[in-house]
C-alpha cells in the first residue's frame, strides 16, 4: 500500500523508484496492458495517479509469489478466476522446483568433490571395491600429478554420479581384462595379429571408464605399465612379463593406425609428464 493520492501523479521514473522496480518494467507493463498510467504530462510522458500506484503495488506483490505475468492480470482483472487455486497452484510448482534445486545442489557438492578428491568413496569402501591391493592415497596423489588436465575433469565427471557398486563393476571390468591379456599372452598372441589387435581396442573401450583414451594417449600408457616399477609390479603379477607384451601390443596397434610408437605424445596440452595417463591403478 502506498500513501499516494489521486490527485498527485507521479512520472514513470518516480513511480519505479517508490516502488523499488525499473522503468522498464513499468513500460513492459504498460506495453502489454497489464498496469497502464491514467494519464499523460502535455509532453507525452507517462503519470501515475494513486491508483496506478496501488494496482502496480499488487502486481509487485503478485510478481514476488512467482506468478508470470499473465496469471497476475487474471488474478486481478477476471472475476471468474479462483485466487486461492491459483495461489495453490503456484506453491505446488514452487515446491517441485525447490526439491528440484536441492537434488542440484546435491550433484554440485558431489561434483565439487569428485574434482577435488577423484574417487567418493570412503577408505573402506574404496577397498571393498577396488580390491584389497588398492591404496586409498592413489586418488590423492593422481590430483596432485593431473587435476590441471582435461582426464581429470573427464575422470572426475565420471565418478561424480558413481556409486561403490558401480566402481566394484569397473574393477571387475578392469580384472577380467587383465586376465584376457595374460590368456592372450599364454596362447603366444603375437603384436600386430588380428587378435592382439582386437585387445588394443578393448582396452580403449575398458578404459573409457576413466576418461577417453586416443591410440596416442594409449602408447603412452603403454610406455608406462612397462616403465613405472608400480604398474610394472601390477601386470607382471598377473601374468610374469604382461606389463611389456602388453606395451609391445598396443605400439603394434598404433602402428596400424599410422602412429608412430617412438614419436607419441601424451594428448592434452596442459600436460608435461608423460606418465599423465592416471592409470588404472592411479585413479581407479
Amino acid at each position: 500500500m502506498t500513501d499516494e493520492t489521486d490527485d498527485e501523479e507521479l512520472t514513470v521514473g518516480r513511480a519505479a523508484t517508490r516502488l523499488g522496480v525499473t522503468v522498464r518494467a513499468l513500460h513492459h507493463w504498460d506495453e502489454i496492458g497489464l498496469a497502464q498510467p491514467s494519464s499523460r504530462s502535455i509532453a507525452g510522458y507517462r503519470l501515475y495517479t494513486g491508483s496506478d500506484i496501488e494496482r502496480l503495488s499488487r502486481i509487485i506483490v503478485y510478481r514476488e509469489l512467482g506468478l508470470d505475468l499473465e496469471a497476475i492480470g487474471s488474478v486481478l482483472d477476471d472475476p471468474d478466476t479462483d485466487v486461492v487455486a491459483a495461489l495453490e497452484a503456484q506453491r505446488a510448482g514452487l515446491a517441485e522446483r525447490i526439491e528440484h534445486l536441492s537434488s542440484l545442489s546435491v550433484s554440485l557438492d558431489r561434483m565439487i568433490e569428485a574434482h577435488t578428491r577423484g574417487l567418493l568413496l570412503t577408505e573402506d569402501e574404496q577397498r571393498a571395491a577396488l580390491g584389497p591391493g588398492w591404496d586409498p592415497q592413489w586418488p590423492a596423489e593422481a590430483r596432485r600429478r593431473y587435476g590441471d588436465t582435461t582426464p581429470w575433469r573427464q575422470y572426475a565427471e565420471r565418478s561424480a554420479s558413481r556409486t561403490p557398486a558401480d566402481w566394484q563393476a569397473v574393477a571387475e571390468t578392469n580384472a577380467a581384462f587383465e586376465r584376457a591379456l595374460a590368456e592372450a599372452m599364454e596362447a603366444g598372441i603375437a603384436p600386430g595379429s588380428p587378435e592382439a589387435n582386437a585387445l588394443v581396442e578393448r582396452h580403449r573401450e575398458v578404459f573409457s571408464a576413466y576418461f577417453p583414451v586416443s591410440r596416442s594417449m594409449q602408447v603412452v600408457l603403454g610406455r608406462m605399465y612397462e616403465a613405472d616399477p608400480a604398474y610394472a609390479a601390477h601386470y607382471d603379477g598377473v601374468r610374469p612379463g604382461l606389463a611389456s607384451w602388453l606395451r609391445r601390443v598396443i605400439d603394434a596397434g598404433a602402428r596400424a593406425h599410422g602412429i608412430d610408437p617412438d614419436t607419441a605424445t601424451w594428448e592434452d596440452d596442459a600436460t608435461t609428464d608423460d606418465r599423465s595417463g592416471c592409470g588404472h591403478a592411479a585413479i581407479g
